[in-house]
């Protein structure tokens, strides 16, 4: 199976604005803003966790981004386990993709991030490590293409902006090129670019300024990335980018997502802008949240519902009359998932697959959670680069 950049839309039919949601219940309001001002099928990001692969919760999710022209982008994640998040392994990955095929998804490529900004410790287990993320996001792209061809895999967004601190975090080209080192061919297989293009320092630089940790900052990483095998046109997902309100205003904020978005990331490679974040409540993110904690609109969020938007026209999965169909079949459909425990996938036959794995002397049988007649046999050695090349 060939690995080559994506072709995602017709051109002039991409409707680049998004939002990035904490929450699959905030998709009545993403959709409000990303399809405002002549927009339609624009984008959100959205996690999903190991611990909250719900059958119903996230089909009916898919039902609601159809029926309300959104192109999701999901991305994978594990789960809080102290102050860090859990480290992922190559079940982890297998378990997303039997979860991910089984939806019924809103429009042909099902875009999924594998994980978030792996070059810090907190987000990979309390370690840097950039040979394992490299050897995940390889199995990523062997497993989810072999389940569903229409799968868009793309790497993890990394912090930009992170400076070598030991033990904590890595340099994104450093961790780039540790990469390469340990799975040559991960580069020469990407299908799109996903990036944390934050205007930084601080969160509150110039939307004009072109810098490696500017929000431009993809296109430093493609041109790296690029020496190390990647292709020259891949498609580019900013799923995180958003200034920081307090060293600038809520005004200011909003004049600089207005000239962002009719500057620099009209760049033709850009693909989908899903700024963090929709609504942070009374939490952490509150700074950078478009919503305030009555979700009311901000300066963020009332220019970018004011920016000229158009009609995207993605390739569909599913018919107008059939996304009608499964929104009024709701009730049967969570009857007839109720017999399966959460996050099971193809029950009723036994399906032994075998991941390689460089962990570990000797190969065992080990049953995935959550799955009935789902086996795994872990074996030494894996090396990542057979198959799909």
């Amino acid at each position: 199976m060939g690995f080559l950049p994506v072709r995602i839309q017709a051109e002039g039919l991409n409707n680049k604005a998004g939002i990035h949601i904490l929450d699959a219940g905030e998709i009545g309001k993403a959709a409000e803003l990303v399809n405002s001002n002549g927009g339609d099928w624009g984008y959100v990001t959205v996690p999903i966790q190991a611990d909250d692969k719900d059958r119903k919760k996230w089909q009916q999710f898919m039902d609601e981004v159809a029926r309300l022209h959104v192109i999701p982008i999901v991305r994978i994640a594990t789960y809080p386990q102290g102050e860090v998040w859990a480290k992922p392994n190559l079940a982890t990955v297998l378990d997303f993709a039997n979860f991910l095929t089984e939806l019924n998804w809103p429009v042909k490529k099902r875009y999924v991030v594998i994980f978030n900004e792996v070059n810090r410790a907190s987000e990979w287990g309390g370690e840097v490590n950039p040979a394992e993320y490299a050897q995940v996001l390889s199995w990523a792209q062997e497993i989810f293409l072999k389940r569903d061809e229409n799968f868009v895999v793309l790497p993890a967004g990394l912090d930009a902006a992170a400076p070598n601190v030991a033990g904590q975090m890595m340099d994104e080209y450093q961790f780039l090129r540790k990469m390469y080192q340990a799975e040559p061919a991960v580069f020469s297989r990407l299908q799109g670019w996903a990036a944390h293009a934050y205007p930084n320092p601080d969160f509150s630089g110039q939307p004009g300024e072109n810098h490696r940790m500017s929000i431009v900052s993809y296109k430093y990483e493609l041109n790296y990335v690029r020496r190390l095998g990647a292709g020259r046109n891949l498609p580019v997902f900013i799923t995180e980018t958003g200034w920081r309100k307090g060293l600038i205003s809520e005004e200011q904020a909003g004049k600089f997502y207005k000239r962002a978005f009719e500057g620099p990331w009209q760049d033709e490679q850009v693909v989908a802008i899903t700024p963090f974040l929709l609504f942070a409540g009374d939490g952490s993110f509150v700074k950078f949240s478009f919503l305030d904690k009555n979700l009311q609109d901000t300066g963020a969020s009332l220019a970018w519902k004011e920016i000229k938007k158009v009609a995207g026209n993605p390739e569909l999965e599913r018919k107008e009359e059939e996304v009608a169909l499964t929104l009024s079949a709701t009730t049967s459909f969570a009857e007839a998932s109720a017999d399966r425990p959460e996050g099971q996938a193809g029950a009723g036959t036994e399906e032994k697959v075998e991941i390689e794995t460089p962990v570990g002397e000797n190969g065992f049988w080990e049953k995935l959670e959550g799955f009935v007649g789902m086996y795994v046999k872990l074996i030494p050695n894996w090396d990542g680069n057979k198959g799909g090349g």
